[in-house]
């Protein structure tokens, strides 16, 4: 305790009008030079107070000219509590101001060199026991700022009742509440440099929210969790390489499916429904879009606020782990949407945060989206990246998290990314490249792998930005894997033009190939591809209702058959009608149709195919796992190659026929002379095709064709795709 005897009065003027950055100088318990404890105490509703020890009570005096602030020595080193009095009404309560910081040393050295990884054991709202009383320690960085204070449904709202301590030179301000736990609601009232106060703040590391449109932030103890998931933990290394069948379902969560009166579904609930789900289709993976707590619905997450927040849309932070668990036992991994590209400049977010750009840049030209109308991070700032960084390993150790898609790494990796000569500053070698963005996504990934064995990220990345699988220590960005956003372009347009013109674009099914294995791709059929006017999958399919159902199952036979891991956003594996809707949910209804159901059933049989044939995924990131058997024939929109696994895996032949018309005793050529087995045929009747095929098999001959060794006469149905596995 320091030594404060006789204060100017203009400093408890300051106390008072909320203008004072050093409260715990002035309140609390001291010493005076005679040794005495003396206590200050203010509270702006009283009119008298009693420091309580035990049955004993220690009149305050009222301090002159300063209503609300009360001093008087209390005799001996005792815990006390305060009580105050108005009229007839008394009140007890402990003194924040009696109780010693909670930060040590060295989270102040990391939270200053921007290198706590666990940054979020620090700051935001933690539940603990505090020199023996239970309470709630709240932390938060604004180093530009006059005055920080917690305000919530505990105090009134009142700025002048809990103004925080700073913490040197961190900018990190602090204080332990008394009596505050789970549930309860609070903000950060901030006044800037100025003294000028700020729009009220969530908090930048707090663990929950209110239900939007309500935004305060909201006390969550998360420090207990029984995870019972030990046996994914310890293999999904295997489970997520490159090497093994991933195939991922999408899913924004809100709207997959909807409960009574249409309210999204909870996490416990998706912990059994989704879950079965997943599990009866074949999909190895979930991809949850963002779940980082944000204000708009219609943003889908992509413009988050709360970064270390589960959405309450769903449920609770258990509850959400509840649904990590649940996957994890059923053997499913779970990647998450992470956004750290931007975020939006709603009021209570990180915008102008203490008065200042402190997450942002203050120059338009940097740190303003025009594409979106948000705020780019300043990731040049150590505090920043670490803020990143450290929320990334958040949701992987928090919430055990099997990995991250990040969102729009192109627009971080290009100071003119969406803008126009004179709208960008270049980098200091003058050129376009965001040298900063760069050093942020090597960083998070070196620490993700490094800290979480087995996890995964992924880019989504649409330009030629070389290196984005490679290791760090190669000169690469160090993610897992790429999305193939160039061969979901040109199989889209390809699929989409009538039958009759495919022979023109032939090249646009076969170019993806000439890159094929310069990154580790994931084949994406993304939300992206079924919002605003694209049309749903089905809807982009040429012809009659027949062909329509037929172009799109041949479609996914295709993109099973090529090289690259899986991913289907949610309602595509139903061939629903209309385009995605995030006020609704997926069209279930639409499987009481045959056709329907039988794209359901095909993609599961994909899926299963997939996962149980090596030789259609454990090379799907190496050259020697893919062979063009005719990648040519235009004139008949045919094309056929050969997928490969280990020396002992039965290889597989895949071939695609794209025209509405029937090639029968299409001479093919074949790895090898024998019995190959029709694994999958779109065309047959349980998916809603016409049932024609090779009657289970093909024979093949020896006699060289197409560079291969034998041959075969095979009947390609029409738009249609077929898998022949050597039989063993």
């Amino acid at each position: 305790m320091t030594d404060a005897n006789h204060p100017p009065a203009s400093e408890f003027h300051r106390l008072t009008q909320g203008q004072h950055d050093d409260p715990f100088a002035l309140l609390g318990p001291h010493r005076t030079k005679d040794g005495d404890r003396q206590v200050t105490a203010f509270d702006p509703g009283a009119r008298q107070m009693w420091a309580v020890i035990g049955s004993d009570t220690h009149p305050l005096d009222p301090v002159a000219d300063t209503p609300g602030v009360f001093r008087g020595k209390v005799p001996g080193d005792k815990p006390y509590h305060l009580r105050g009095k108005a009229g007839e009404e008394s009140w007890e309560f402990e003194d924040p101001y009696r109780f010693g910081p909670v930060l040590g040393e060295m989270d102040e050295y990391l939270l200053g060199e921007g290198s706590h990884l666990r940054m979020w054991e620090a700051l935001g709202a933690h539940v603990m026991t505090h020199e023996g009383c239970e309470g709630t320690h709240f932390a938060v960085w604004a180093p530009n700022a006059r005055r920080v204070s917690v305000v919530g449904d505990f105090n009134w709202w009142d700025g002048l009742r809990h103004t925080m301590r700073k913490r040197g030179a961190t900018g990190v301000w602090e204080i332990f509440i008394p009596n505050v736990g789970d549930g309860a609601l609070y903000r950060y009232e901030i006044a800037g440099p100025d003294g000028t106060i700020q729009p009220r703040k969530a908090d930048p590391v707090g663990f929950g929210s209110e239900h939007p449109p309500a935004n305060a932030s909201i006390v969550r103890d998360i420090r207990e969790y029984g995870w019972s998931d030990g046996d994914w933990m310890t293999k999904r290394e295997a489970m997520q390489s490159r090497e093994a069948p991933i195939s991922v379902y999408e899913v924004h969560l809100p709207s997959w499916r909807r409960k009574d009166r249409g309210r999204p579904i909870s996490y416990i609930e998706a912990s059994d429904e989704l879950i079965a789900y997943v599990k009866e289709m074949g999909f190895t993976h979930i991809e949850l879009m963002p779940i980082s707590e944000y204000p708009f619905d219609g943003s889908w997450g992509y413009q988050p606020i709360g970064m270390f927040a589960p959405t309450i849309r769903c449920g609770l932070p258990n509850e959400f782990r509840d649904l990590m668990n649940a996957a994890h036992r059923a053997g499913v991994g779970v990647i998450l949407d992470w956004v750290p590209g931007h975020f939006p400049s709603d009021p209570h977010g990180l915008g102008k945060f203490d008065g200042t750009a402190l997450y942002e840049h203050a120059d338009p030209r940097e740190g303003f989206h025009k594409d979106w109308n948000t705020l780019i991070y300043n990731y040049g700032r150590a505090e920043v990246s670490n803020f990143l960084t450290a929320n990334a390993l958040f949701w992987l150790e928090e919430f055990h998290a099997d990995g991250l898609r990040v969102d729009a790494v192109a627009s971080m990796l290009y100071r003119d990314y969406s803008r126009s000569p004179g709208e960008w500053v270049p980098n200091k070698d003058g050129g376009r490249e965001n040298y900063e963005a760069i050093a942020v996504l090597q960083r998070m990934n070196t620490e993700a792998y490094g800290e979480n064995a087995g996890i995964m990220t992924v880019a989504e990345e649409s330009t030629a930005y070389p290196g984005v699988s490679q290791p760090v220590d190669q000169g690469g960005l160090g993610f897992g894997f790429k999305w193939n956003m160039g061969w979901m372009n040109d199989t889209l347009e390809y699929i989409k033009k009538d039958p009759i013109h495919r022979s023109y674009h032939h090249h646009q099914m076969t170019f993806g190939l000439v890159y094929a294995f310069s990154e580790n791709f994931i084949l994406p059929i993304s939300h992206d591809e079924v919002v605003h006017g694209k049309g749903s999958m089905f809807g982009k399919m040429p012809g009659n209702e027949w062909e329509k159902f037929a172009n799109l199952r041949s479609y996914y036979g295709f993109m099973w058959g090529h090289p690259g891991k899986k991913l289907l956003f949610m309602g595509q594996e139903l061939a629903q009608r209309s385009e995605w809707n995030h006020d609704a949910q997926v069209d279930w209804e639409c499987l009481s149709n045959p056709q329907h159901a039988g794209i359901q059933r095909l993609v599961r049989d994909l899926n299963h195919l997939y996962r149980d044939t090596p030789a259609l995924h454990a090379r799907d990131c190496f050259e020697d796992g893919f062979q063009w058997i005719n990648g040519g024939d235009t004139q008949n929109s045919v094309f056929s190659w050969v997928r490969r696994g280990g020396p002992d895996d039965p290889e597989v032949v895949v071939i695609c026929n794209f025209t509405p018309k029937e090639h029968g005793a299409y001479r093919l050529g074949m790895p090898a002379a024998g019995t190959w087995r029709e694994a999958l045929n779109s065309d047959a009747e349980i998916y809603g095709g016409s049932n024609r095929g090779n009657l289970g098999s093909v024979e093949a001959q020896d006699g060289a064709y197409h560079g291969q060794p034998a041959h075969a006469d095979v009947t390609l149905p029409p738009l249609s795709t077929i898998y022949l596995v050597r039989d063993a």
